[in-house]
């Protein structure tokens, strides 16, 4: 079955993809990172084929992870919430200027950016705006 869906969702606290990555394996020692979202989504089945959750980073989406499962857990406050289990491998992908949106949205396998190549992922992020400024120009 080919992936159709992923999850795109903007990095709050994190400023680079090597920032996210380092974060969660303070966090999660390496095992699967979760992120707990408020919304339970709706195509659930859909993204659990193969999707992955898109990282935007001060408006430039710069990597990805695979989404493993979504269980469900309750907040101190009562709040039944969706926990979103992911793939500690984060994944840099071609740079893509979006704007700012809250929560997570879905986003078609065909809007997806490319991972880098081989060799590439290693690389340092570009600093936002030079990325922003590339991916607008269509060079990525």
């Amino acid at each position: 079955m080919s992936v159709s869906l992923h999850l795109m969702k903007l990095c709050v606290g994190c400023d680079s993809p090597a920032e996210l990555a380092q974060w969660q394996h303070e966090q999660w020692q390496g095992g699967p990172a979760r992120h707990v979202t408020r919304m339970w989504p709706k195509r659930e089945t859909e993204l659990l084929a193969g999707g992955s959750i898109y990282w935007v980073f001060k408006g430039v989406m710069q990597a990805r992870q695979r989404l493993l499962a979504l269980e469900e857990v309750e907040g101190a406050d009562g709040i039944r919430r969706c926990a979103l289990v992911l793939d500690p491998e984060l994944v840099r992908t071609a740079a893509v200027p979006r704007r700012a949106f809250q929560g997570w949205r879905y986003l078609a396998a065909a809007d997806a950016p490319p991972d880098l190549p081989a060799g590439r992922e290693a690389e340092p992020s570009l600093p936002t705006e030079i990325a922003r400024a590339l991916a607008e120009m269509g060079l990525r």
